[in-house]
């Protein structure tokens, strides 16, 4: 069982600076095209996109973090309701912690405050390679009343704090999940967590079944920095800090994947921090962008700092499609 003490340290640690890449995640090599003498009303520019099927009212995600902990469940709570007020999907953190005891489920329980989300579940792709049944994995569907799961492939991180790194069965075991929800008309996305996908990977996923992808990119939260931050021994640690800034910038994931794939659903997180980054991945193929560490900054302050941060960022966007003369989403007047 998971320590879900080291919930609360990995909260800290994202909350550190040092958790931070110093490589970018590729936004700040792009730039919005400004357009001067057009036709066009500020109140008239909307924000809302259509994903799977639900009307957003912005192209903005609340990615998964944390569970399992009495903070988690209050930073669970403000988010949830953050996401209801402002009419945006979010995730929850790795689920594994509830399944394995179910006293810690109260931590996951959104629906409550957020009846009208597209919640994300969340389990680890290490556990569908050992072979976790899917009836196992509904469970964790059920348990939050989900609209879709994250699969998150996190092997490296797994391996810097000497966790589960046997995927030797992870082909056979995730196309069997696959097939199966797909029957029950359940969305699953592959999710990574910082450190980026190639192209050959974007395949592997594609040929794997997924309805998705979450490309999460360098460029914003190191995981391996966070389990170094986290370590228990000075080698632990070492080996941590080494894999630091391991990893594709999310910029280029994207575009990766949409090499790959022209139509799969595709999420981007990693390193956005702004109205404009948010405009930018859309540009280069992504259907929404997702945040997490500042979301996390900004809910540990208080329920008001998350709604004006939230509401701040979404203003950034609508001024961004105004000044660059479009009224609707997607945008393409960018260039390098």
């Amino acid at each position: 069982m998971r320590d879900a003490k080291a919930k609360l340290a990995h909260i800290d640690a994202c909350l550190s600076p040092k958790s931070q890449y110093e490589k970018s995640a590729g936004f700040d090599q792009l730039q919005l095209m400004n357009q001067a003498g057009l036709d066009i009303a500020l109140s008239n520019v909307s924000t809302e996109k259509n994903f799977l099927g639900q009307i957003l009212k912005a192209p903005l995600m609340i990615a998964p973090m944390t569970g399992g902990v009495e903070k988690s469940a209050l930073l669970n709570e403000r988010w949830a309701k953050a996401a209801q007020h402002f009419g945006i999907p979010m995730g929850i953190g790795s689920q594994r912690v509830a399944l394995e005891d179910h006293k810690k489920a109260s931590s996951f329980h959104i629906r409550k405050v957020a009846p009208d989300v597209f919640i994300f579940a969340n389990l680890g792709a290490a556990q569908i390679a050992q072979g976790m049944p899917a009836e196992q994995v509904q469970r964790a569907i059920d348990m939050i009343e989900a609209n879709a799961l994250f699969i998150h492939f996190n092997a490296l991180q797994e391996a810097c704090q000497n966790g589960d790194v046997d995927f030797k069965n992870l082909t056979k075991n995730m196309q069997k999940l696959c097939k199966h929800f797909s029957k029950q008309k359940i969305p699953v996305f592959a999710r990574e967590v910082c450190f980026g996908l190639s192209k050959e990977a974007a395949k592997r996923f594609m040929d794997m079944g997924f309805s998705g992808i979450d490309c999460a990119g360098a460029g914003g939260t190191s995981w391996s920095k966070v389990e170094a931050l986290c370590a228990k021994t000075e080698r632990q640690r070492k080996l941590g800090f080494q894999f630091g800034e391991w990893g594709i910038p999310t910029a280029q994931s994207i575009e990766n994947v949409r090499a790959i794939s022209q139509s799969v659903p595709l999420i981007a997180t990693g390193g956005i921090r702004s109205g404009q980054d948010i405009l930018k991945a859309l540009h280069l193929g992504a259907d929404i962008a997702s945040m997490a560490q500042p979301m996390l900054v900004a809910a540990h302050q208080s329920e008001q700092a998350l709604f004006e941060f939230i509401e701040d960022l979404i203003q950034e966007l609508r001024v961004a499609l105004f000044a660059s003369g479009q009224e609707k989403l997607p945008y393409s007047s960018l260039r390098a």
